[in-house]
């Protein structure tokens, strides 16, 4: 059982970079783009990019859940608990935050005639930079209680 923990460790580091590097990322994708054409192009990247987010966040959830399910004392353990919630948090954002919240710039990068970023994008982009941040956030907070195990 040792090995297969010790692999499940593996995968769930691993998982880590795969899915939350390129989450890190994703809100800074569109920002330099200065036409419609390059905000098209840049939210095709942030499209595959999620890819990898989604791949990697269950990993993450399924293998953090195995390790607790082989050494349930992960479970009396602050730093675990509080990464699996702030988890859980992190993961119920994507559909009640920032799916809403990117749908309206979607539609306008799909529907919008011409080549001139519109003013509706900055506005409506601004708010859902600064939630992604905040996801980051929560992300690097998770980051840290793995890495320091402070209780």
């Amino acid at each position: 059982m040792a090995i297969f923990y010790k692999i499940l460790v593996f995968i769930h580091i691993f998982s880590a970079i795969l899915g939350m590097g390129p989450g890190f990322i994703l809100g800074e994708v569109a920002k330099k783009a200065k036409t419609m054409t390059e905000l098209r192009h840049a939210y095709a990247i942030k499209h595959r990019l999620h890819i990898f987010v989604m791949i990697g966040g269950t990993l993450l959830l399924v293998t953090g859940l195995l390790m607790g399910a082989i050494n349930p004392r992960l479970f009396q353990m602050g730093w675990y608990v509080t990464s699996l919630i702030l988890f859980l948090i992190a993961l119920a954002m994507g559909p009640l935050v920032f799916k809403p919240l990117s749908t309206p710039i979607k539609e306008l990068i799909k529907s919008y005639q011409g080549d001139e970023i519109p003013n509706e994008y900055y506005r409506l982009s601004k708010i859902l930079v600064r939630f992604e941040n905040i996801g980051s956030l929560v992300f690097l907070i998770i980051i840290a209680l793995m890495i320091l195990k402070p209780f």
